[in-house]
Order: C-alpha cells, then sequence, then structure tokens
C-alpha cells in the first residue's frame, strides 16, 4: 500500500496505489485563489498546501479503508515545482513515513504524469512514446522501463510549454484563468481554419523534436490586438479553434514522427494539455492512421494529482529500489532523468552551500 502525495503547484494531491490498483484519489485544488490574478501566487500555493494536506491525507485514508498503519511507503514529489509548495508537501510526507516506520520514496513530477497512464491502462510498453504536455512542460520522451531505465529526452520545449502558450493567450482574448479549459470551450463552434497561426519548429532538422510556443503565443496576440485597434469584436471562438489547432497539430506531428524514428507503436500522452480535447481527437485520428496505438489516461489523472506519485512509488517498491533518506531535500528545477528522485540537502559553509554527506 503506497500513499502517494503531490503538492509541485496549486493542487495537494493524495493517492493510495496498491500492486497497480488505485484504491483512492483525492485533489484539493486552490486555482480559485490564483484566478483573479491569471496565473498561480506561489506563496498562495504554499499556504493552501499547508490547510489541505491533513485534510486530503485523511480523506485518502477513508476511501482506501485503511488507518496509517496499513500503508507500507510513502511517496512524496520533491521536483519539479514551486519551492514553497514542495516543502509543504516533503515535510508532511517525511512526518507520515517516520510516524508510520516505512520507507520514503521521492518522485520527479513528470515521472508521475508518464505512471498515471499505468493506473488505466496497465503496464507501459518497452519501448513507449511519450509526450508529456502540461503548463510548464512539453517533452517527447523515449521511455523503457520507467523506474529502471534512464529516461531518453528526444525533444523539449526551448521557451514556453503548450499550457503556459493557451494560458496566456487565454488572457489576450479576455478568458478567465486556467487558460487552457478556457481556449477548449471558446473552441468548440469556431473554425480551426479560420486564421493561419504559424506551427513552430514544424520543419526544424537540427532539433525536429522540440517545442517552441512562444511565436505562437505572440501571433496570437498580435492577431487580437490588430482586431482591437480596428474597433472590431475579436472572433474568439474562431481564434481559440485555430489556436488549439495549431497547438495538436505540432504536438501530434512530433509525436508520430518520433515514432516513426525509433520504430516505436505506442505514443502514451500525459499532462494537464492532454485534457484538451483537440488534442486527444487529432493524437486519435493520426494514430489511428499510422497503426500506433495510442494511450491517454481519463482525464482526472491527467492534471496533478497524488494518484500518479502513488503509482511511481507502487513501481519503485515492486522493484526493490532504494527509499530516500529522511532528510532528502527538494529540487525544484530537477531535471528528468530517473522516476526516483533523491535530492540531497544542502548546508551553508564559509557563505557557500556544499553538499551534506548522506
Amino acid at each position: 500500500m503506497v500513499l502517494g502525495i503531490e503538492s509541485s503547484c496549486d493542487e495537494t494531491g493524495a493517492g493510495i496505489v496498491s500492486g497497480g490498483r488505485l484504491l483512492a484519489h483525492v485533489v484539493a485544488s486552490s486555482m480559485d485563489e490564483h484566478a483573479r490574478f491569471g496565473g498561480v501566487v506561489p506563496e498562495i500555493a504554499a499556504r493552501a498546501h499547508l490547510q489541505s494536506f491533513t485534510p486530503a491525507i485523511k480523506e485518502a485514508l477513508a476511501q482506501a479503508g485503511l488507518g496509517l498503519r496499513g500503508i507500507d511507503a510513502v511517496a512524496v514529489t520533491t521536483g519539479p515545482g514551486l519551492s514553497g509548495a514542495l516543502q509543504v508537501g516533503l515535510a508532511g510526507a517525511k512526518a507520515l513515513a517516520y510516524a508510520a516506520g516505512v520507507p520514503l520514496y521521492g518522485v520527479h513530477h513528470l515521472a508521475g504524469h508518464v505512471a498515471a497512464d499505468t493506473l488505466e491502462h496497465g503496464p507501459l510498453p518497452d519501448p513507449c512514446m511519450v509526450l508529456i504536455v502540461s503548463g510548464g512542460h512539453t517533452s517527447l520522451l523515449l521511455v523503457r522501463d520507467l523506474v529502471r531505465d534512464p529516461i531518453l529526452h528526444l525533444g523539449d520545449t526551448v521557451d514556453d510549454a503548450a499550457g503556459e502558450c493557451f494560458d496566456k493567450v487565454a488572457r489576450v482574448f479576455g478568458l478567465p484563468y486556467p487558460g487552457g479549459p478556457a481556449i477548449d470551450r471558446a473552441a468548440r463552434d469556431g473554425n480551426p481554419c479560420a486564421v493561419a497561426f504559424p506551427r513552430p519548429l514544424l520543419g526544424s532538422k537540427d532539433d525536429p523534436y522540440a517545442f517552441s510556443f512562444s511565436g505562437l503565443k505572440t501571433a496570437a496576440a498580435r492577431w487580437a490586438e490588430q482586431h482591437r485597434r480596428r474597433g472590431e469584436d475579436l472572433p474568439l471562438a474562431d481564434g481559440a479553434a485555430s489556436l488549439q489547432e495549431a497547438v495538436a497539430d505540432v504536438l501530434t506531428r512530433k509525436a508520430l514522427a518520433a515514432c516513426r524514428r525509433y520504430d516505436v507503436r505506442t505514443l502514451v500522452v500525459v499532462g494537464g494539455v492532454a485534457a484538451n480535447s483537440r488534442v486527444r481527437s487529432l493524437a486519435e485520428e493520426r494514430c489511428a492512421a499510422a497503426g500506433i496505438e495510442l494511450r491517454v489516461p481519463p482525464l482526472t489523472l491527467c492534471t496533478d494529482n497524488g494518484a500518479m506519485i502513488a503509482a511511481v512509488g507502487d513501481l519503485l517498491v515492486r522493484a526493490g529500489a532504494d527509499p530516500a533518506q529522511l532528510n532528502v531535500s527538494i529540487d525544484p528545477s530537477a531535471p528528468l532523468e530517473y522516476a526516483a528522485l533523491h535530492p540531497e540537502p544542502t548546508v551553508r559553509r564559509s557563505g557557500s552551500a556544499t553538499k551534506a554527506a548522506k
């Protein structure tokens, strides 16, 4: 029985997984508190985690019909994410692991997104291509054994991630935060071919699997400004549909090209933007045409949650991985190299930070 805890941004997540089965899934979001600022405010997020942590853990244990003594391991996100938010989750996870006398595992947040799919579709094929698309990350990965093998980055975003592009353009369009769902709703009645938005880096030969959405964001902002400068009503539905189409087109073209290049027959699409209706539908169309299996988690497992962290912890336990020490720290900017993330704490000596001995 592995308890997973996620607190990297504005969701306090708690989940319990055993043998690949999801037994509990609780998410407390502070999104409404950030909406008036148009984005996540780190201090507000950290304080919200403090308030939500204990109720979320209690509810997860109740859903699974367990007491704390029924937990065999605790897994927690140790990076990347907002520093204050990560600290809250890690401090709580340490306390629970110590009180229950069970091992603690530090987990990379993005590996959690990958593992979320296993809760719906079972073990990941070896190999598989994984497209992670979220507010802060857009990455194309070649994954073999998620918890034993290094994760090969084929491409990452060089500037704005896809979800960040949606959030920023939504603000320009006068839509509420979070921008991704707002863009998706506005696009339902729009023409995806109405505006010829650019497809950034689609023809790049030097770095064929890299992503860039900053230019697309700027093009959408200029399009909106031109209409307003002329005193015209913004054709919101067409703009949203065209923006969404451009993002989905770039994501799926690059992912399918990587599948062909590396002879991989399964594409897994995860992360918050995997909930976008056009990204999902275009991926389905193109994978079906190419004879590639598409796996996308259910909507409730696409956004940040504790169940995905528990899923990684469950895999680590079953693989016999070494747990972290209770002095494990956080790494807010951790690169995704392995699913387990056990950063060593740092101490100040003579004015400089040095790694503490284990």
